[in-house]
């Protein structure tokens, strides 16, 4: 018997692993994140599964109906939103299966900000322009953020931020941002990335409060960054003709020429 932590992906069905597709049909109990999952992956469960929303539930809830599932000997899906390993309270969790001796297993799924990039049609790291992607939020009322992690001290490296579960602070991202981005700086919005409502906005630091008018208050990340305009940057070296590399020598006298161990 094993809990089956699975990130079901940012929203669109199909996006999740085919592993964790097959442990949701192999388990007769499926536990899921239903503000964040959409109901469509259920569509994966097996026939008579015991289906329930973990949204209204305390911690408390939660592991006690897991160690019932133990107890009875059986698996159980545990779906959350996106990736498991970033704002998933997987961690909770897990702390509370460890002291009560219950086996799990962690399957990862598609982040919401590989999402947004793809539904952006970006590139978050580009030679020269940007190498460093920062996955961060603002503080809300579930947790707090620790002193040192400030959307200042992200944006000081210049790295592209991907600022998650902030929308509702908006006004204060842009603040602490255009000091040290500028206010010509791209930015977009994406809300509920890869779901069929999916909304896109894109802007520069400057106009993005105006540009969000109107828009969902929440399910949204924000992206800031140079890499978001990339209509001038050079190509890698990876695919250069002379780039001397171990699956294409650039001469006989390469060091990769030959016979590869």
């Amino acid at each position: 018997m094993t809990i089956h932590f699975i990130g079901a992906g940012p929203g669109a069905p199909d996006l999740i692993t085919l592993r964790g597709r097959d442990l949701i049909a192999a388990s007769p109990i499926c536990l899921y994140a239903g503000s964040l999952v959409p109901a469509s992956l259920l569509d994966h469960c097996p026939p008579g599964a015991r289906i329930v929303n973990s949204a209204p539930m305390t911690l408390d809830e939660i592991t006690a109906l897991l160690a019932q599932a133990h107890a009875d000997g059986l698996d159980v899906a545990r779906l959350h939103s996106g990736d498991l390993s970033v704002w998933s309270a997987m961690g909770e969790q897990l702390r509370r299966l460890k002291a009560l001796g219950i086996p799990y297993s962690i399957t990862p799924g598609v982040p919401s900000f590989a999402a947004a990039a793809a539904a952006l049609g970006t590139e978050l790291t580009l030679p020269g322009v940007g190498q460093s992607v920062v996955l961060t939020r603002t503080s809300g009322r579930a947790s707090a953020m620790p002193p040192r992690e400030t959307l200042a001290a992200f944006g000081a490296s210049g790295a592209t931020l991907a600022i998650h579960l902030s929308i509702h602070a908006l006004d204060r991202v842009v603040a602490d941002l255009v000091p040290l981005y500028g206010p010509d700086c791209p930015a977009a919005i994406v809300w509920r990335a890869s779901w069929p409502d999916e909304k896109i906005v894109r802007a520069t630091l400057g106009t993005m409060v105006e540009a969000a008018e109107g828009g969902p208050e929440r399910t949204a990340l924000i992206l800031v960054g140079p890499v978001l305009d990339d209509s001038g940057f050079a190509d890698s070296s990876l695919y250069a003709p002379g780039y001397d590399r171990r699956f294409r020598p650039a001469s006989t006298d390469s060091r990769f020429a030959g016979p590869q161990e």
